[in-house]
C-alpha cells in the first residue's frame, strides 16, 4: 500500500486557534522518559486538558513510569484502567502490554496483537482520539527508534486536530519524529523545551467530552 500524506492544515492555517481541547495523546519510545519528565514538569498543576502518555515498554513494566512522572508533577499521574473516565487535569499512563483506546469520554484497553511490534502502540491510541474526538484532539510525537505514531497522527490531522512533532534535532533517538514529518508534513514542530508552553497555551474544554456526532 502506497503511503499517503495529509493534507490538514495546521491549526494556524485553518484559523482552529478559537478550538477547545479535549485530549492529548502523547507518543514516544526510546529516549521519552527524559521528554516525558521535560514536557510533564513544566506543565502548571492548573492544566486542564487530560493527557494519554503512550511510552513503549517491556511488557512486563510495573507502575514505575507513573510513578516517576508523579515525582515531577502537581497534575494527578494514574495508569490507565478499562472504562477508566477521561477527566481534566489528569495524566493517564498506557498500561504496559495493553493497547490504549480513547474512547467516548472513557478508554478501553484490549490484548489485541501489537502493532509495530508495540502494545500499547502510539497508532492505536491516536487514531481511536481522532475517531472519538476529532478536530478537538491533539497528538505528539516525541522521540523513538520506529514509526509508530505516524499513522494515527495523520489520522488526528486528517480528522482537523492538531498535529505537533519534537524536533528531529533535539529528540534522543530521531526516527519516530522524522517519520511522524513524512507522514504529516504540516505538523507544528518545537525543539523538546519548547512543547509544554505550546500546550498550555492551547484552550481546554470545561471537560472532556466526546465529538458530537
Amino acid at each position: 500500500m502506497s503511503q499517503k500524506r495529509s493534507t490538514a492544515k495546521s491549526s494556524d492555517e485553518a484559523g482552529a486557534t478559537a478550538v477547545a481541547y479535549e485530549i492529548i495523546v502523547l507518543g514516544t519510545s526510546w529516549g521519552g522518559l527524559a521528554a516525558l519528565r521535560t514536557i510533564i514538569a513544566a506543565l502548571a498543576p492548573t492544566f486542564d486538558i487530560p493527557i494519554a502518555v503512550v511510552q513503549h515498554r517491556h511488557r512486563d513494566s510495573d507502575t514505575m513510569l507513573a510513578r516517576f512522572l508523579q515525582d515531577h508533577t502537581r497534575l494527578r499521574v494514574c495508569e490507565i484502567e478499562d472504562k477508566q473516565v477521561i477527566e481534566p487535569g489528569r495524566v493517564f499512563i498506557a498500561p504496559a502490554n495493553y493497547h490504549a483506546l480513547v474512547e467516548q469520554g472513557h478508554f478501553s484497553l484490549s490484548t489485541e496483537a501489537p502493532v509495530r511490534y508495540s502494545r500499547p502502540s502510539i497508532d492505536v491510541a491516536m487514531t481511536s482520539a481522532a475517531d472519538s474526538y476529532g478536530h478537538r484532539a491533539v497528538g505528539v510525537v516525541l522521540t523513538g527508534a520506529n514509526a509508530d505514531g505516524a499513522e494515527g497522527l495523520r489520522r488526528i490531522a486528517d480528522s482537523g486536530g492538531l498535529a505537533v512533532i519534537q524536533d528531529p534535532g533535539s529528540a534522543e533517538v530521531n526516527a519516530m519524529p522524522k517519520a511522524a514529518l513524512r507522514w504529516v508534513p504540516t505538523a507544528r514542530v518545537f525543539p523538546l523545551d519548547r512543547i509544554a508552553a505550546f500546550l498550555s497555551a492551547l484552550p481546554a474544554a470545561q471537560a472532556a467530552s466526546p465529538r458530537s456526532a
